[in-house]
């Protein structure tokens, strides 16, 4: 199937590893120039790299935080200008810390907001307005799986993820008419280093090894294993294709069959 997607342009947050480094490389795959930004600058250069080199499209890399809108601001500025236009956007942030309602402070509170929330805020600001005059755009939130199911211990990521739910779904509204499609996709408990990095937290809080943790994660999923970022991003980019020119203002789980709920 042709997605469409040779000579788009894409910017993935948080994209030197994990899932955002899945995604990238999963566009570029199909043709995208993918401009990528993330905190670590060696770290991205080596990713923005590697796309390159597998796969020959043009990249464009720069460090910077997605709390920060001014950053933001001239991240979104320069890939225009570079390319000439912005087709897709997804917008990605690493999770907040793992934490009970007892352990946040008010200053906790206040960074997760700023991290998950205002993050896709300052990158939909940039970016929808540029989509909209063309009549054509994808904007993808990457969230989580606790948007539809809280877990337990990730009560920052529980509560914040929700309100960019609420934000995508209203943008959805707002901009279908500009053809450019909204959507959102939350991720299960997937082979990523942030997701080894919880279950060490978790592994140590309960005096049990990572490996458990991460086999009571496999099994919550039906299909009794934790996903691949690879199979993630195959979601990502298919909706961020020609061919999900139907598809807009969903919350679609990547997450093994693991909620519960009937939507």
């Amino acid at each position: 199937m042709d997605l469409g997607l040779k000579d788009r342009v894409a910017i993935v947050a948080a994209s030197s590893t994990g899932l955002g480094r899945a995604v990238a490389m999963g566009l570029a795959r199909e043709g995208a120039k993918v401009a990528l930004c993330a905190r670590t600058e060696d770290v991205l250069n080596a990713t923005a790299e590697e796309i390159h080199r597998e796969t020959g499209v043009e990249t464009l890399a720069r460090a910077l935080d997605v709390t920060d809108h001014g950053q933001v601001a001239r991240f979104v500025a320069e890939t225009n200008q570079r390319f000439g236009r912005v087709d897709i956007c997804v917008a990605n942030a690493g999770g907040p810390p793992s934490k009970s309602f007892a352990e946040t402070t008010v200053e906790d509170w206040h960074a997760a907001a700023n991290l998950n929330l205002m993050s896709t805020v300052y990158l939909a600001k940039e970016t929808l307005p540029l989509m909209q005059v063309r009549r054509w755009g994808r904007f993808i939130a990457i969230t989580s799986m606790t948007v539809k199911q809280p877990v337990e211990g990730l009560i920052l990521s529980n509560s914040v993820r929700a309100g960019v739910s609420g934000l995508i779904k209203t943008l959805s509204n707002e901009y279908g008419p500009y053809n450019v499609l909204v959507n959102n996709v939350c991720p299960g408990f997937t082979a990523t280093a942030r997701l080894m990095d919880l279950s060490r937290t978790l592994a140590g809080k309960q005096g049990v090894a990572p490996a458990e943790i991460e086999e009571r994660w496999a099994k919550q999923a039906p299909l009794g294993r934790i996903g691949q970022p690879e199979e993630f991003a195959n979601v990502v980019v298919f909706l961020a294709s020609e061919r999900a020119s139907y598809v807009t203002g969903v919350s679609i789980s990547v997450d093994g069959g693991i909620v519960k709920g009937m939507y």
